[in-house]
């Protein structure tokens, strides 16, 4: 392999430190994009056990207005 005079020892280096560089913030990145994936993940499954303590509240709330109305007749 010939290189030719003009691509120094140093240029060789820098590029391979840029592509080094590249690399780890891709990496870095893919880290980043895992973590917010796993917390939209975890919102998700809070907002499904909301809505159901949400429903149960309401059925809680009926079944405490049946007991008041039988309370107030007799």
């Amino acid at each position: 392999m010939k290189i030719d005079a003009r691509v120094t020892y140093a240029l060789i280096l820098a590029v391979a430190l840029q592509a080094a560089g590249a690399f780890m913030w891709a990496g870095r990145a893919s880290a980043r994009l895992d973590a917010a994936e796993r917390g939209i993940q975890d919102t998700q499954d809070i907002s499904v056990r909301l809505a159901r303590l949400d429903e149960q509240m309401a059925q809680t709330r009926q079944a405490l207005a049946r007991i008041e109305r039988r309370l107030d007749n007799n």
